[in-house]
């Protein structure tokens, strides 16, 4: 069972379709990929999914700032550069602001998260770690929290994710949610404590604006994030 990154709802993945390609870690349903698709003007054709019914993330931390293994076990999706690699290929995208990800091996399985502060084209700081045991939207989740704690509540900046769900989450549903004693009209939801510390930071910082980026789109530390939040498949950085 996957959860959608755009609309938080869960779907299935044929047996067939996962067997025909390996590794892959579907992170959008096909309601909404049709959607994007006919967007971009784009074929909606797609292997078959099937929406399905609740199921729970596993359990995860931040965990350490270690990694390891090897880059041929790429998450799905991910591009696994190195940091090196990342600044020699991509220049696009802002130059100024907060950017995060999360990546995971198997959803679950191992997962990464990473965020990089960069302002008019120079690192601040940044931050990476992983889990063990995680899912892509704990990883997520993990990411937009630590990128919270890298600001001081006054600090005016952008924070960047190129997940849907959580600029939703915080956005959109968090606020509905907490009134009703953080619960949603269609069942308990999932990741709460990650949730409920990513909406207080959030509303600690209402300076800090949280926008969408698209994923592998060329941004430069949209990516350089994703390199961070891949580190544990690496042996180097």
């Amino acid at each position: 069972m996957f959860t959608c990154n755009s609309c938080g709802a869960e779907f299935s993945i044929s047996r067939e379709a996962l067997e025909k390609y390996p590794g892959w870690t579907p992170r959008t349903c096909l309601t909404c990929r049709d959607k994007q698709r006919k967007a971009e003007g784009g074929s909606t054709k797609r292997p078959a999914q099937r929406r399905g019914g609740a199921g729970g993330a596993s359990r995860g931390s931040a965990g350490g700032a270690s990694r390891g293994g090897s880059r041929a076990n790429s998450a799905a999706g991910e591009l696994n550069l190195t940091l090196t690699e990342v600044l020699a290929r991509f220049d696009g995208g802002p130059q100024t602001g907060v950017f995060t990800d999360g990546a995971c091996s198997g959803n679950p399985g191992p997962g990464g998260w990473g965020v990089v502060w960069v302002r008019d084209g120079e690192v601040i700081e940044q931050r990476y770690g992983h889990d063990p045991q995680t899912t892509n939207n704990r990883m997520e989740l993990t990411a937009l929290i630590n990128a919270y704690e890298l600001l001081a509540p006054e600090d005016e900046v952008t924070i960047w994710t190129d997940s849907q769900l959580c600029v939703n989450t915080i956005t959109q549903w968090a606020a509905g949610w907490k009134k009703r004693g953080w619960r949603r009209k269609t069942g308990p939801i999932k990741n709460l404590e990650l949730v409920k510390r990513a909406y207080e930071l959030a509303q600690a910082h209402p300076n800090a604006e949280l926008r969408w980026i698209k994923a592998h789109d060329g941004a430069r530390w949209n990516e350089y994030a994703d390199a961070l939040a891949t580190a544990y498949m690496r042996d180097a950085l």
